[in-house]
């Protein structure tokens, strides 16, 4: 285009200026524009173990793209981010938590304890960690749909009770959005979880059981996205 101007007689040095002024302005415009719609979608930040992550299914298949799909098919507007790490422990949440928010976000989503549980470690070390990175995230002024996980009875009544009592009594004590039992959705008659809904495993859910969970948690993270203001 700017060849095209100045092979033109009729357009001095000054005019060209003129144009080529307005043809920058201009893009320079829609560049700001488009930055800012895209600002003002707020970003959830799902901080998670390999149940965030989407161990063992297919990249759309896994709860951050199910999830996103759920969002956005009711009509919200929020990008979801995925900060899930297989194998994650509440000590490597708490750890990451500052990494994980670098590129920006208005909400958290964490689920995370399942892993402390499976290897039996000390409830008090689970709700110390849990309580740093809810900390962090007030401090923050992030809000938080904390997801809470139940233990199993062989580990002992003691155990089960003081592990399930955190995720209540913190998301009390911090003021955050809860959702008692992730696998709630998928539990069986019996008090386990329905095996039709579970990977070969039996620790992480299917594609259908993830698609049940985002289900019941869908309308908690809308609640979160009212609490960011989007």
């Amino acid at each position: 285009m700017k060849s095209a101007l100045r092979s033109c007689p009729a357009l001095g040095y000054g005019a060209v200026r003129v144009i080529r002024n307005i043809v920058f302005t201009s893009i320079l415009g829609l560049s700001v524009a488009a930055g800012a719609v895209f600002a003002e979608t707020p970003r959830i930040l799902a901080l998670g173990d390999s149940l965030t992550a989407g161990y063992g299914l297919p990249q759309d298949e896994g709860f951050v793209p199910q999830l996103q799909a759920w969002l956005d098919k009711n009509g919200a507007k929020a990008q979801v981010l995925n900060a899930g790490v297989s194998g994650d422990t509440t000590a490597g949440g708490a750890a990451r938590l500052e990494w994980a928010l670098a590129s920006g976000a208005e909400g958290l989503i964490v689920n995370l304890g399942g892993n402390d549980m499976l290897r039996g470690l000390d409830p008090s070390v689970a709700r110390a960690n849990l309580t740093q990175i809810l900390q962090a995230a007030q401090d923050k002024g992030l809000p938080v749909l904390l997801v809470g996980m139940i233990a199993p009875s062989n580990y002992g009544a003691d155990y089960k009770t003081e592990f399930e009592a955190i995720f209540p009594e913190l998301s009390a004590q911090f003021n955050t959005l809860l959702l008692p039992v992730y696998f709630a959705p998928i539990a069986a008659q019996d008090g386990g979880i329905d095996p039709t809904f579970m990977q070969d495993d039996g620790i992480h859910p299917n594609a259908e059981g993830v698609l049940r969970v985002v289900a019941a948690m869908g309308p908690k993270v809308l609640e979160l996205l009212a609490q960011t203001g989007g």
